[in-house]
């Protein structure tokens, strides 16, 4: 049996890191509920951007002469991120934290990286691939695989503003215009529930009608605050909205669209956050928890230890006073 005092050791060690732990989980509690705040509060405006969106890319159709409803309109102008062209080269962006210690929060969007590569049979190494890392555990993860890091940003993460997103939609609008890459695809965490974050793919550039469908029907909840929202919602029952473009429809889009992909790509960012945090605050829960069983097994064994040294003792003491008399 273990001594005592190795014992008593280990109890206070598990008793310090459950307290840390703890502080831990406290901290990550408050700023989940922010981030929650800021990313719930955020997702009608980013319903309705994502609707726009959605319209704006319809436009693209128009270019033929013929739009959804059947009725011949004019050419015009679109910016170069409504463009579809053929994809030679690829930049893939993803989205993890700075730090550690969140779960299962990075390992979920590298699998789901991982397992993209492996479906689609892309080698990582040919140079038509590019990456960009956002967080410094995609970073690192990308360096020790030697691949192609195109850009990196950090410190993006807790309580991110709109003007810290500006740097990343500028990178991919000008690397899509400046013909850099063809496409780009994020990899990602979204927040669903406090116990639940689905890491997901989607397509930010070239802008797309159906992609942006896709994502605001997966985005909007099932239940809860905002669920109300998709039953109201014209532009996911498929009903057709009349925009009147004023000055021209060239200016407004080249003016517009860049706009409505940042506050897509800040939207995006939001979600990581609220998931990062969610992540955080049950991994520490769990660790404290565990510290608080362990803790518990230690004293129980600890008592163990200490009553057989007592019992011992008494034996060694009621056998030398036989041996006296």
């Amino acid at each position: 049996m273990e001594s005592t005092q190795n014992l008593q050791r280990r109890i206070r060690s598990v008793q310090n890191i459950g307290q840390i732990t703890k502080a831990m989980e406290l901290v990550s509690a408050t700023k989940m509920r922010r981030s929650q705040e800021l990313a719930l509060a955020s997702r009608p405006y980013a319903y309705t951007t994502l609707e726009l969106l959605g319209i704006l890319s319809k436009i693209v159709a128009s270019k033929s002469g013929e739009e959804p409803g059947g009725l011949t309109s004019k050419k015009i102008d679109l910016p170069e991120i409504l463009e579809r062209r053929t994809v030679e080269k690829t930049v893939f962006v993803i989205l993890t934290s700075d730090k550690g210690l969140a779960g299962s929060f990075n390992s979920a969007v590298l699998r789901k990286f991982e397992h993209f590569v492996k479906a689609e049979h892309i080698d990582v190494r040919d140079p038509k691939y590019s990456f960009i890392a956002i967080g410094q555990k995609a970073k690192s993860y990308l360096e020790r695989r030697n691949m192609n890091i195109t850009a990196s940003f950090s410190r993006v993460g807790d309580f991110t503003k709109p003007e810290e997103a500006e740097p990343i939609a500028n990178f991919l609008i000008s690397g899509y215009v400046h013909h850099e890459f063809d496409g780009v695809l994020g990899f990602f965490t979204t927040f669903v529930t406090a116990l639940r974050q689905d890491a997901v793919i989607r397509e930010f550039l070239p802008i797309d009608y159906e992609s942006i469908k896709e994502s605001i029907e997966e985005t909007i909840p099932r239940a809860g605050r905002y669920a109300d929202y998709a039953k109201s919602e014209s532009f996911l029952n498929g009903k057709n909205t009349e925009y009147i473009i004023e000055p021209s429809a060239s200016e407004v889009l080249a003016e517009l669209a860049p706009k409505l992909l940042k506050t897509r790509i800040y939207h995006i960012i939001l979600e990581a956050n609220a998931s990062e945090h969610s992540a955080r605050r049950m991994a520490m829960k769990n660790a404290s928890d565990n510290a608080g069983e362990l803790s518990e097994d230690l004293n129980m064994e600890y008592n163990k230890s200490r009553q057989a040294a007592i019992t011992n003792q008494i034996i060694e003491i009621t056998s030398g006073a036989q041996t006296n008399n």
